[in-house]
């Protein structure tokens, strides 16, 4: 099993933004590391105390094959200058890929979160 992590941004504290962000994102995911639904274990969601609007979870749960995999979401340690607007991801996923093997997605304005994997 790997952890697969990832992080995007939205504008503004709205309901669709939210849910089409978490989607946008879990998708990058999947596609950059070739994963199929069925082989997640769990997926763990966190959101900037900002974000009230909806859950991410919920937009990740419109994707095909999402309804039968474990979603969970939870709130973001408030940490003074952090990124605001950001929804974070962890997949817990079975693969025989190597950890220098899964790539971690970050999009918008969280890819200055890992300027280690930009490029």
């Amino acid at each position: 099993m790997r952890g697969i992590r990832g992080a995007i941004t939205v504008g503004r504290n709205d309901k669709e933004e939210i849910w089409q962000a978490a989607e946008e994102l879990v998708r990058a995911l999947v596609n950059t590391n070739g994963i199929a639904p069925a082989d997640i274990g769990a997926a763990i969601f966190s959101v900037t105390e900002d974000l009230t609007a909806a859950f991410p979870s919920t937009g990740a749960r419109r994707l095909p094959g999402f309804d039968l995999v474990p979603l969970f979401d939870a709130r973001q340690c408030a940490v003074e200058d952090s990124l605001p607007r950001c929804i974070r991801a962890l997949l817990l996923v079975n693969t025989d890929r190597s950890q220098t093997e899964v790539r971690h997605v970050y999009l918008r304005d969280a890819a200055h979160l890992r300027p280690d994997l930009e490029g």
